[in-house]
């Protein structure tokens, strides 16, 4: 039996007779400097790989396709092999094509003697690939000369300075990929100065190489324009005549948008000349618009003149749509449902701004709970949202109006919360700026004002009597966060993402405004030395995050993730504790997940009453360190394995949270350590995460050395913690 499973499990089952299984390709530098070779780039030309490994280690999804058995009628077989790999069979034409293309990229990047080749290794079924790279020393241009034959377009490369922005000088290596980016970087160039038929095969490259040397002449030719009479002339500078918006909808020639709309969005203008860049922008700055389904652009030219007429035609979507969304809910094992309807109009003032109404209902049966007449958690909300798709401000420029894709929003929420213990409403209001600009990765908000209004109107004496009507300050933090409050914030917030590498930060602050006019009128203090607006106190705090993350390509199936992050936050003035809402925690998917949300920390803080750990396990200040292995399994299937670090930690001293203030000589001490492995289920559009994580440095511990380091005293029932989620940790 076992041997049974064994040759099932074999890679090599599936290999025919006389072929083998392509088992490993490296790529080896045989002589020059291999720092001077991009190997990186040169993998991407090999056409045969390996087929995928766990780790880097296991071939899991080879080793799933094998367990499937010949017989392709049955319905196990058919999964196995959908879900598995099949063997990558070595292919000598494959390699031989392989030695040419990366021989070919050697040229390109100034080996222009280089030679490349390759070995097999034969082992039992299997075979090693090496190409063998001779890139020899690489070529250098002496000396650049440009050749333009158009004299117009000399004058203006002349006037223009250009000299300065040539990406080609004397002493550089020579390299194919710069000439073609210094061909780009003309042809842009000059369709943006009106040259409408100008193309970069305008343009080529003479070489002459100094004999017995490793030098290169280089010319840039710029040849005039081609006529289908074969007679050469220059090249021509078109201006857009005449712009014409043009619906888009068969069954509806109106246009459902107001002219100045259509104007700030068109990049493109009347007696101007004509760019292909403004040409795109007009493309991008439709295609965001709500309204708008489809856009074309046709560009024609005024015969026998070199005017160009624009049409634009936009088709626009349906105003309206109404949508409804069930869904489940589980709050630390309490079961529920929730339901949401949500009305929305792309198009309520013919300017493509969005409104989004919003109705939701949740219900949830609460377990565990004693003394409490009610055992049910119900919420009811209401939002409204406005969206313009423009800048909403006085005092911005018109450049900065047209150059980038701005967002105006105001948005408007009312939410009801029953629970067994109290009654809890929410009335925000908040208007914000999203904008960045096309084919750059920044992204910036601000918040001109968000307001909270949070309304206590019923706590259950239960609650109050063992929790609230407390003399003593044992529960500060949780009688504050159980009283009327005002949030009155104004915040900033950056974003940096290219493919590897991402970066946000976010800063705000709370109450400042309302503090300067508490003193201009002299207003009085309550007994707690806080002022307090129509009767009711207001918040006063700063608070700033940092998230970083980058992640490392090792190949096409393998990357490694790290990521840190990190949060302050200080109340002060009007307010000794933050809001609960701004608060930090720590533990969950998307933290430290040793631990399961909302149960680790304040530093060395460790759980007393279970009831309300959820606002004593809360924090001033936040840490996470994160580095994530992730692999491709087989199928949609991806793993993972992970090593965190964090905590949160409390700025001040607070007696109900012993032990949990930051101090700079013990923080180090107190970071909580986990480890653990996931599972990733990739369906394209979103991705379904489970991860399972260990306790390996554990701060909150009395006595037993067991508790400290569970690393090397587990146990399972204590230190093991499940997550579920939707989406990537970071």
């Amino acid at each position: 039996m076992m041997a049974t499973f064994l040759s099932a499990c074999s890679t090599t089952r599936y290999v025919p007779e006389n072929e083998y299984l392509l088992n490993k390709v490296n790529l080896k530098v045989m002589e020059g400097q291999k720092s001077d070779v991009n190997m990186s780039l040169l993998r991407g030309y090999v056409r045969q790989n390996p087929n995928s490994r766990l780790f880097s280690l296991a071939r899991t999804s080879l080793a799933t396709y094998s367990l499937s058995g010949r017989d392709s009628t049955k319905w196990l077989n058919r999964l196995l092999r959908n879900m598995g790999e099949p063997p990558v069979i070595f292919d000598s034409l494959k390699s031989q094509l392989t030695c040419r293309d990366l021989r070919q990229e050697l040229h390109n990047e100034g080996f222009l003697q280089a030679d490349v080749d390759y070995i097999v290794r034969k082992h039992g079924k299997k075979v090693d690939v090496v190409y063998q790279l001779y890139p020899g020393k690489p070529y250098y241009i002496t000396s650049v000369n440009y050749q333009v034959d158009d004299d117009s377009i000399a004058a203006l490369l002349q006037s223009r300075n250009d000299s300065a922005k040539r990406l080609l000088h004397a002493g550089m290596k020579f390299d194919l990929a710069t000439l073609d980016a210094e061909r780009q970087r003309l042809t842009t160039l000059l369709t943006n100065a009106g040259y409408y038929r100008f193309h970069k095969e305008y343009i080529t490259f003479l070489s002459d190489t100094v004999a017995g040397t490793r030098q290169i002449d280089l010319t840039l030719r710029l040849a005039k324009f081609q006529r289908k009479d074969n007679s050469d002339t220059l090249h021509t500078k078109f201006s857009i005549h005449n712009i014409k918006y043009v619906s888009g909808d068969l069954d509806d020639p109106r246009l459902h948008l107001r002219k100045h709309v259509l104007e700030e969005c068109t990049h493109l203008m009347e007696d101007s000349l004509y760019s292909a860049t403004k040409l795109q922008q007009t493309y991008n700055h439709f295609g965001r618009l709500q309204a708008v389904k489809y856009t074309n652009i046709a560009i024609r030219q005024v015969p026998d003149t070199n005017l160009l007429n624009c049409d634009i035609m936009l088709q626009t979507n349906k105003p309206s749509t109404i949508s409804f969304q069930p869904e489940g809910t589980n709050t630390a094992g309490d079961l529920g449902a929730a339901a949401t309807l949500t009305y929305q109009n792309r198009n309520l003032f013919r300017g493509s701004e969005l409104l989004s109404l919003e109705f939701r209902g949740a219900f949830e049966a609460i377990k565990g709970l004693e003394g409490y007449t009610n055992q049910n958690f119900t919420e009811y909300s209401v939002g409204a949202r406005l969206s313009f798709p423009r800048f909403l401000l006085p005092f911005i420029s018109h450049e900065l109006r047209r150059e980038s894709n701005a967002t105006s929003e105001l948005s408007l929420l009312y939410d009801l919360q029953n629970r067994p213990e109290f009654h809890r409403r929410v009335l925000s209001a908040a208007w914000r700026y999203k904008w960045h600009f096309p084919y750059r990765p920044e992204r910036y908000q601000i918040d001109l004002l968000d307001l909270n209004y949070v309304f206590m109107p019923w706590i259950s004496e239960t609650f109050r009597r063992e929790y609230l009507d407390n003399n003593n300050s044992r529960n500060a933090i949780l009688r504050y966060n159980y009283e009327n409050l005002f949030i009155t914030k104004i915040g900033f917030g950056f974003s940096y993402n290219s493919n590897d590498f991402a970066f946000k930060f976010q800063v705000e602050t709370s109450g400042n405004l309302l503090r300067l006019g508490a003193n201009a009128l002299r207003l009085k203090q309550d007994e707690q030395g806080r002022y307090r607006l129509f009767n009711i106190a207001f918040a006063q705090y700063v608070k700033g995050d940092f998230d970083l993350t980058r992640s490392l390509s090792i190949d096409r199936n393998n990357q490694i993730v790290f990521h840190l992050g990190a949060g302050i936050a200080y109340p002060y003035g009007n307010s000794n504790v933050l809001p609960f809402e701004k608060r930090y925690f720590s533990g969950g998917a998307n933290s430290v997940r040793g631990w399961s949300v909302r149960t680790l920390g304040p530093g060395k803080y460790k759980e007393r009453d279970g009831r309300i750990n959820f606002i004593n396990q809360t924090g001033d200040m936040k840490l996470d360190l994160n580095v994530e292995y992730r692999t491709h399994l087989f199928w949609k299937i991806g793993g993972a394995l992970f090593i965190d670090a964090g905590n949160i930690w409390t700025l001040r001293s607070y007696q109900e949270q012993p032990d949990g203030q930051f101090n700079v000589t013990k923080f180090l001490s107190q970071l909580a350590v986990s480890y653990g492995l996931g599972l990733r289920f990739n369906f394209n559009f979103f991705i379904l995460r489970f991860d399972a994580g260990m306790k390996a440095v554990n701060p909150a511990y009395e006595e037993e050395e067991e508790e400290h380091y569970p690393v090397i005293h587990p146990l399972f029932r204590r230190d093991f913690a499940f997550h579920f989620a939707v989406g990537l940790p970071f």
